[in-house]
C-alpha cells in the first residue's frame, strides 16, 4: 500500500479514538456527578459511553484516571479563563495588581458557575485516593500564579487573597441557590478588593 492510502485510515482511526475518548469522559462526568466517584463503576461509564471496557483501558488507566483527566481539563479551562481576563484587563490599561487579581478571580468564579456540577464534584471530597494531595498542590500552584500579579507583595497578601477566593469558590459551587451564590461571589470580590496591601 502507498502512504497516500494509509494516511486517511490513520486519520480516521485517530478521529474515532478521539471520539471514543471524548464519549468516555462525557459518560464519566455524568456518572461521577450523579453517583459520586466511589459509587461509580467502570461498567457504568462504558455502558453510558457506548464503548467497551477495552477501549476505556486503551485511553485511561482506570476510573481514577478518568476523574483526574476531568479535573485537569477543568483546571486547564479555568486557567485559560483567568489568563484571558487578566490579559483583557491589562489590555484596557489596568496595572493595579489587586484589580488584575479581581479580574482573574471573577473569571474563575464565572467558570465555576458555567461548570457548576463538575466544580462541585471536585470539592465534595469524593475523589480517588490521594486526590486531596493533588488539590493542595494545585492550591500552591494557584498561589504562585497569583504572586506573579502582585510582584513585590508576594508574602501573606497572596495567601490571604488566594485563601479567601478558594473559600468563596467552595461556598459558591456548593450553594443550592445560584442567584444568592452569584451575589455572594460579587460581595467576596468587593471585600477582597478592599484588603490593604502592606
Amino acid at each position: 500500500m502507498s502512504s497516500d492510502t494509509e494516511r486517511p485510515v490513520t486519520v480516521r482511526t485517530s478521529e474515532r479514538g478521539a471520539a471514543t475518548r471524548g464519549a468516555l469522559l462525557d459518560a464519566a462526568r455524568e456518572i461521577f456527578v450523579t453517583r459520586g466517584f466511589a459509587d461509580a463503576g467502570v461498567i457504568d461509564v462504558v455502558s453510558r459511553a457506548g464503548a467497551s471496557v477495552g477501549s476505556l483501558y486503551h485511553h485511561f488507566s482506570g476510573k481514577a484516571d478518568l476523574y483526574l483527566t476531568l479535573f485537569e481539563e477543568f483546571q486547564g479551562r479555568q486557567t485559560q479563563r483567568t489568563k484571558q481576563a487578566v490579559q483583557a484587563a491589562r489590555g484596557d490599561g489596568e496595572t493595579d495588581p489587586m484589580r488584575l487579581f479581581i479580574s482573574g478571580a471573577r473569571a474563575y468564579l464565572e467558570g465555576c458557575f458555567d461548570e457548576r456540577e463538575l466544580a462541585a464534584l471536585f470539592l465534595r471530597g469524593d475523589g480517588p485516593p490521594g486526590f486531596e494531595v493533588i488539590m493542595r498542590d494545585r492550591m500552591r500552584q494557584w498561589a504562585r500564579r497569583n504572586a506573579a500579579l502582585f510582584e513585590e507583595d508576594k508574602g501573606p497578601l497572596v495567601i490571604v487573597v488566594t485563601g479567601a477566593l478558594a473559600a468563596a469558590v467552595s461556598e459558591v459551587v456548593l450553594s443550592q441557590d445560584v442567584a444568592a451564590a452569584r451575589k455572594f461571589s460579587e460581595e467576596v470580590l468587593a471585600i477582597i478588593g478592599q484588603i490593604p496591601r502592606p
